[in-house]
Formats: structure tokens, C-alpha cells, sequence
């Protein structure tokens, strides 16, 4: 190898190992972010580290009822059946899968932004610039209303946050 072949190669990995480290860094502001908006909205911290149980207890924070895991889920089984057995209805119910998925966070991030006072915009920042959106609602001073942005009254205790569709 030539000397300017190994700048090359040394330029390559400087850039790999700093975007690594960047992506290190934004996925621990956001889970220490996501930490602090469930806290503040009275559910356990560390339930952003459990798989599936964290989706369920954001359910309860943005006031849907649990078995929407399933309209999130639902795409998975459907990519697997599409391996499967790859064809044309199999391809169609795969990409209504993912579409009823993307409404159904799209959803689920818009009761967030409600349940913390904020508004449409706010949603589509959490959306689209989440890395930004997540720590201002976590580490800001944005209180949490209640489910759906429905503050709990004498007739619905806080801890019945499950809204039925």
C-alpha cells in the first residue's frame, strides 16, 4: 500500500469511529430523555430499557388501551409471513401492515406531545427531529397533564389513564 492509500484508510476509520461515537451519544440523551418524560409522567424511569413492557407502559402514559402493541407488532408477523412466502397478497397485507403501524405512532407521539400540553407541531418535531423534541419535553418544563392531554378528575383516578375506543 502507497502512503496515500493508508490516509485514505485512516480517514475512513476516523469518520466511522466518530460517527459511532456520535450515535453512542444521542441514544444515551435519548433513553436518559424518554427516562425523564416517563418520570414526569408518574410511570417508572426504567422502563425505557425493557423491550415491548416500555411500549405498553407509554401506552398508559398517552391514555391507549394496551392491545395497540399489536397494531405496532403486527408488522413484524407480516414481514415474516412475506419471507415466507413472498406473492402478491402476501405483499399487500405487508404494506397495510406497515401503514396502519405508521398511523398508529404517529398517534401514539401526537397523545404524547397532548398528555404534556404541547400541540400538532410539537408532534411533528418529536416526528422528525426527535433527537431535539424528546430532551426539550424530558429535560424542559413541560408538565404532564394526563392521558391524551385529559387531566384525571374526581371521576377518573390517575391510575385509570386507558382510555376505551
Amino acid at each position: 500500500m502507497d502512503m496515500q492509500s493508508n490516509a485514505l484508510m485512516a480517514l475512513g476509520m476516523g469518520v466511522i469511529v466518530t460517527f459511532i461515537i456520535i450515535s453512542v451519544l444521542i441514544s444515551v440523551l435519548m433513553i436518559v430523555a424518554h427516562w425523564f418524560v416517563y418520570t414526569k409522567a408518574g410511570q417508572p424511569g426504567w422502563a425505557v430499557l425493557i423491550p415491548i413492557y416500555n411500549f405498553i407502559v407509554l401506552l398508559k402514559i398517552v391514555g391507549r388501551p394496551v392491545w395497540w402493541i399489536f397494531l405496532v407488532l403486527q408488522v413484524i408477523l407480516f414481514e415474516v409471513i412475506f419471507i415466507l412466502n413472498p406473492g402478491i397478497l402476501t405483499g399487500v397485507l405487508y404494506g397495510a401492515s406497515a401503514i396502519t403501524t405508521i398511523f398508529t405512532c404517529i398517534i401514539i407521539v401526537n397523545g404524547l406531545s397532548k398528555s404534556f400540553g404541547k400541540d400538532a407541531g410539537f408532534t411533528v418535531g418529536l416526528i422528525f427531529l426527535g433527537f431535539i423534541f424528546y430532551p426539550i419535553l424530558g429535560f424542559g418544563k413541560a408538565k404532564y397533564i394526563g392521558p391524551g392531554g385529559i387531566p384525571p378528575t374526581a371521576d377518573t383516578p390517575a391510575d385509570s389513564s386507558v382510555q376505551q375506543l
